[in-house]
């Protein structure tokens, strides 16, 4: 007796994103997660935002460089990512693979609108428009003072971008706009106590990520 086999769909793969303010330290651990998901058997693919394709790049250059009107930034904030989910996360996605990004619309929300003050409506209504049909799996919010952030940012050997030079009171009222997405979204965001050794801001990160590989 002959049989065919049916084409298999893979499992859709994860999509977890890391946040928090500049100078929380979530970009360190995004490859460290990546290690400990590809050591489990795992396709892992990691990105960014602003950025993460050749346009995505461009974009990020004009965020983190150059002065606009809030409306703009945020628009651009938009449009770059609607690039990044139909060039990467959503191919990627769809063909089983674990997506890590640094940042998603949650930081748009703490700093565009937390941040700089765009109405929270304007807001709601680009990210329906752009990605209505998907949120991350998971979100890990890394949480630090603005204080301690920002004298981790000034000990860094290098140039500052301009969200990165922006007062304490910036950075203090993105710092609560991102627990405030947190606590309206609790299933989702899990927020990590990020003023603490990185060592044991992994061990946390492993146990919260766990979960998600049975």
């Amino acid at each position: 007796m002959s049989t065919t086999s049916a084409h298999v769909q893979p499992e859709r793969g994860k999509f977890i994103t890391f946040e928090g303010i500049d100078g929380a330290g979530k970009s360190s651990h995004i490859d460290g997660l990546a290690r400990f998901l590809r050591q489990r058997g795992l396709t892992v693919r990691t990105s960014r935002e602003p950025g993460g394709t050749p346009l995505g790049e461009k974009l990020r250059e004009l965020l983190l460089h150059e002065a606009m009107h809030l409306e703009t930034e945020a628009l651009l904030m938009f449009a770059a990512r609607r690039e990044h989910l139909d060039k990467i996360i959503e191919p990627a996605l769809a063909r089983g693979e674990w997506v890590l990004c640094d940042r998603f619309s949650d930081a748009t929300y703490a700093y565009q609108s937390g941040g700089r003050g765009l109405d929270r409506a304007k807001f709601a209504q680009l990210e329906r428009w752009v990605h209505a049909h998907l949120q991350p799996d998971l979100t890990l919010l890394f949480d630090l003072p603005s204080a301690v952030a920002g004298g981790r940012l000034a000990a860094q050997a290098r140039v500052l971008d301009r969200f990165e030079q922006e007062r304490a009171d910036f950075h203090e009222r993105v710092r609560l706009a991102y627990l405030e997405r947190a606590a309206a979204a609790p299933a989702r965001i899990r927020v990590i106590d990020a003023d603490q050794p990185p060592d044991d801001v992994n061990e946390i990160i492993e146990k919260i990520i766990s979960s998600y590989c049975s």
